[in-house]
C-alpha cells in the first residue's frame, strides 16, 4: 500500500527555517520523481520543488529558488524540503507528491511574527 506521510511543519518567525519530511512506504521513492507542492488559502496548489529519479536533478519555483532545497535519503525512503529565510508568503499547507498521483495528507507551515 502506497503511503506518503509529511511532517515537520509548524509556526516560525520570518527569516527562520523548517525542514519538512515525506516518509514514503509501499514503493521505493528513489526510483521515482518526487515533488513538494503548497496550497495557500484562496490560491491554487502550486509546485514548489521536484527531484528526479535519474541523477537527482532538482528544480524549483522561482519564488523559492536559493531558499529551499529538496533532497532524498534513500536509506530512509524519505524526501526532505529544507526551507530557509522563510517569508510570510510561504505560509501554506505543504504536500508531498509521489508517483501514480499519490499525495500525502499535508503539513501546515505558518510564517508569522
Amino acid at each position: 500500500q502506497v503511503q506518503l506521510v509529511e511532517s515537520g511543519g509548524g509556526l516560525v518567525q520570518p527569516g527562520g527555517s523548517l525542514r519538512l519530511s515525506c516518509a514514503a512506504s509501499g514503493f521505493t521513492a528513489s526510483s521515482y520523481a518526487m515533488s513538494w507542492y503548497r496550497e495557500a488559502p484562496g490560491k491554487e496548489r502550486e509546485l514548489v520543488a521536484i527531484i528526479t529519479s535519474v541523477g537527482n536533478t532538482t528544480n524549483y519555483a522561482d519564488s523559492v529558488k536559493g531558499r529551499f532545497t529538496i533532497s532524498r535519503d534513500n536509506a530512509q525512503n524519505t524526501v526532505y524540503l529544507q526551507m530557509n529565510s522563510l517569508k510570510p508568503e510561504d505560509t501554506a499547507v505543504y504536500y508531498c507528491k509521489g508517483p501514480w498521483g499519490y499525495w500525502g495528507q499535508g503539513t501546515q507551515v505558518t510564517v508569522s511574527s
